[in-house]
């Protein structure tokens, strides 16, 4: 039995409906040649009517499957489309893009859920019980498939239409492709570290499922909704995953510290090694420098020693000077103050007084 979107024309219904009309049209005609001409007047009108409701719409997106005497024939693209009527001819129009759900272990109406327990509990591979919640999201790959290989007998939770493999069969194969993946792994890898690699194993093995029973479907996302365990344990699960929480925080934050301050202890050490070479360089340079001068000098002083001995004794008196007061004393200048001519750049500098050779000292005077 074929699911259709669109009601299809009852042909038992069509011909009874045609036998009442020409019942009563018969029962006002007179009889001759016109009657007959209005009959066949009628028929064509009929078969006009009949060819008219051939025409149909396929939107972007859409897919037509027709069927002709029920045998697929292929399928039609978007467009205004005609193909033979019901019930020579059959159709039906699918979107091929849009993404479908189906959820497993819940089910969500007008923003409430409902948990499904029966769906949801399963066992783990350490034979822990755990909770786990799931969202499928799908396209129809092949619409022959989709529509004609499977049988179902489909969901009332969802879609009540049967002879889609989206009903009972899609669900059962994500049950079962769920069941297998988390009965592989233990519990604190469902609940924490191994969620994406459970949601990657169930997808695989849930297209797998799909592609051997010829369903049409393509997986798109596997997507756990909410992992927990029994409620028995829970506060101590909580527990558990708030500390590698904590741990996973606190590696992280180490490295950030560490990808801190070993570049800045790198940088440092570089320019602790740049400076000391630099150093390095300007004393060799300047060693380098002296030798060559006293070298020079040497070999000045080689060839006259006398005038490069007073040359060096002027200009290390040149260098020295600048540095000393000089003070110029007058030895014929009066007893009693010592005059001198100050040298130090117009610097006032006070008289010294000086005690005279003939003033007699105390004890002279005794």
């Amino acid at each position: 039995m074929y699911g259709e979107r669109r009601p299809e024309l009852d042909p038992d219904q069509i011909v009874q409906n045609l036998r009442q009309n020409w019942d009563g049209i018969r029962s006002r005609l007179p009889g001759g040649g016109g009657s007959r001409l209005i009959i066949f007047g009628l028929i064509f009108l009929i078969i006009l009517v009949w060819l008219a409701s051939g025409v149909y719409t396929v939107s972007p997106g859409e897919q037509a499957a027709v069927r002709l005497f029920g045998k697929f024939q292929g399928t039609e693209g978007p467009g205004l489309k005609w193909y033979f009527p019901s019930p020579v001819g059959t159709r039906n129009v699918e979107n091929v893009l849009e993404t479908k759900r189906m959820e497993l272990g819940f089910r969500s109406n007008a923003g409430a859920t409902t948990d499904v327990s029966l769906e949801s509990t399963m066992i783990t591979g350490d034979l822990n019980i755990v909770d786990v919640r799931l969202v499928v999201q799908y396209k129809i790959s092949d619409l022959e498939k989709f529509l004609f290989r499977v049988d179902d007998p489909g969901d009332l939770d969802r879609d009540p239409t049967e002879g889609r493999p989206d009903g009972r069969t899609l669900k059962d194969a994500t049950e079962s492709a769920l069941r297998q993946v988390v009965g592989q792994r233990s519990i604190d890898d469902v609940l924490t570290v191994g969620k994406e690699a459970v949601q990657t194993d169930t997808r695989t093995q849930l297209q797998s499922l799909m592609d051997s029973y010829d369903t049409g479907i393509q997986i798109e996302t596997v997507a756990l909704q909410e992992v927990t365990p029994p409620n028995a344990v829970r506060p101590a699960f909580d527990d558990v995953v708030g500390a590698r929480s904590d741990k996973e925080t606190r590696i992280n934050q180490a490295n950030a510290y560490e990808q801190d301050r070993v570049p800045r202890a790198e940088g440092a050490a570089q320019q602790t090694i740049r400076s000391a070479e630099a150093f390095k360089e300007a004393r060799i340079a300047r060693a380098r420098g002296e030798a060559a001068e006293f070298l020079s000098i040497l070999a000045e002083y080689s060839q006259s020693r006398d005038v490069t001995r007073t040359r060096l004794f002027l200009e290390a008196i040149e260098e020295i000077l600048p540095g000393v007061t000089l003070f110029v004393i007058d030895e014929g200048a009066g007893s009693g103050i010592l005059p001198f001519l100050p040298l130090t750049g117009g610097a006032s500098v006070p008289s010294v007084s000086v005690p005279s050779a003939e003033t007699p000292s105390a004890e002279g005077s005794q």
